[in-house]
């Protein structure tokens, strides 16, 4: 019975982090459409529940890296009970809501990998964990995935622009690439549905398996795949509005070509390490892509303060999640009392994110400042908008930010510039006509010269 009661909660508090996986990491999918005013944002975040929803159903490779490989089995089963894997989640939870509290978006892939290591170690020792896989499948992805995206969004961008560069004055339509944004961000959160919440799927299926309610090397239930296909779906429709604020506007201002290109590079490498099973974090692909897209677009800057910042989360994520997750394994080694103890500390601290995120509250209204939104759709005339100043909620007008003021002199520049050359050419005309005028007239001169005194010439 305190077995049973121990897996329902594991279960509940599993489905619970893939909510929060799901809202802290609509980013990775709908951040860059949202910022170049592709897809209006709730629009942006049902799209993407939808298709997390869809992506769940189509793999369960990365899953049964999780179930089947991270943790060693021994001649009684999986070295790891449900409680410790209990203790795990709450690791995991606490730094994915920690990190989403202040727009860091870190991997909430690595959370989860972090506080079951950490977990684990502290329930059977070092032993319980299988370096290889962890090595293979977890840490050389993290450090391959995100340099291999931006590599390929910083190619993609490059030729993107190139592509549309004119010589002839007339407008490049880059602003067409908002339609291929659509496409690309929705082919992102099919992928995010493919490989993340599989990572829930395989908690609760190795919980099963440390139960021995389920057989070792078996796959997620199909109870399992709709329950976590569900959960991260709503998860991400919730929004998680500050990541987006960061990855849509914090590390560069987003253009459509250059959003399609950073797009297209995040799903082709999540899309390849779900074929191969690798349990990549999509937070860092899409952060990686991102930084690539921008230095591949030419006049654009990355805000490497910014970079910096989530480097650092990403390089502390496993450690102290593993950290969290370890305390909270201590303190379930008292039994059922610490299992309560844990699942009681962890909903206050749940309670008090909720409670301090709502002191500065981010949300589809203000997660993209209307303005940047505007700057990007002016950089690339779409629909030969220009940008204006949007009217607040009070009524009153907002200043248009340093970027458009900017545009807008270089308009002004570029107009006056076209009205000199054209009046240099007039005036060159006119100068030509003149001069021809004046070259006939002598030439009647000297003719009449010529005839007044006989000669000939």
């Amino acid at each position: 019975m305190e077995l049973t009661l121990v897996v329902l909660l594991v279960i509940v508090l599993a489905l619970f982090f893939d909510f929060t996986n799901g809202f802290h990491d609509t980013a990775n999918a709908m951040a860059t459409p949202i910022a170049t005013g592709a897809l209006k944002p709730k629009t942006a975040v049902l799209l993407a529940a939808i298709l997390n929803l869809v992506g769940a159903f189509l793999s369960t490779e990365v899953a049964k890296t999780i179930s089947g490989g991270l943790i060693n089995e021994g001649d009684g089963g999986v070295l790891i009970s449900p409680a410790m894997i209990f203790a795990g989640l709450i690791g995991a939870i606490v730094w994915n809501l920690l990190t989403w509290l202040y727009g860091l978006p870190s991997s909430s892939s690595h959370a989860l990998f972090g506080g079951l290591i950490g977990a684990a170690i502290v329930g059977a020792g070092f032993s319980a964990i299988n370096g290889g896989v962890l090595l293979s499948k977890v840490i050389i992805p993290a450090l391959a995935a995100p340099l291999t995206a931006g590599i390929v969004a910083f190619t993609a961008t490059k030729v993107a622009y190139a592509i549309t560069r004119r010589h002839d004055g007339k407008k490049d339509g880059r602003g067409r690439f908002r339609y291929a944004q659509i496409a690309s961000s929705s082919l992102i959160a099919l992928a995010h549905g493919t490989n993340d919440a599989q990572k829930t799927m395989g908690v609760i299926t190795l919980t099963l398996v440390a139960a021995n309610m389920q057989d070792p090397d078996t796959g997620p239930h199909l109870w399992v795949i709709i329950s976590c296909a569900l959960a991260i779906a709503i998860g991400t429709y919730s929004g998680g509005w500050r990541i987006i604020r960061t990855l849509g506007a914090g590390l560069t201002q987003v253009k459509p070509a250059q959003g399609f290109a950073a797009e297209t590079s995040t799903a082709a490498t999540i899309l390849a390490s779900t074929h191969l099973g690798f349990a990549l974090s999509t937070t860092q692909v899409a952060s990686g892509s991102v930084i690539g897209s921008g230095l591949g677009r030419r006049g654009s800057s990355v805000r490497w303060r910014t970079v910096g910042r989530i480097a650092s989360g990403w390089l502390f994520t496993l450690p102290a999640a593993a950290a969290v997750g370890a305390i909270a394994a201590l303190i379930a080694h008292l039994g059922m009392v610490g299992i309560i103890i844990d699942a009681v500390l962890g909903l206050g601290f749940i309670l008090f994110i909720f409670w301090r995120s709502n002191r500065n509250k981010v949300d589809h209204s203000n997660a993209i400042p209307v303005p940047d939104v505007a700057e990007s759709g002016y950089a690339v005339r779409i629909r030969k908008s220009k940008v204006k100043p949007v009217k607040t909620k009070t009524g009153s007008m907002t200043q248009l930010t340093p970027v458009a003021q900017s545009a807008v002199r270089d308009d002004v520049a570029a107009k006056e510039a076209e009205k000199a050359l054209r009046e240099a050419e007039k005036a060159e005309a006119a100068a030509e006509q003149a001069a021809a005028a004046e070259e006939a007239h002598a030439a009647d001169g000297r003719t009449d010269r010529d005839a007044n005194t006989g000669e000939t010439r």
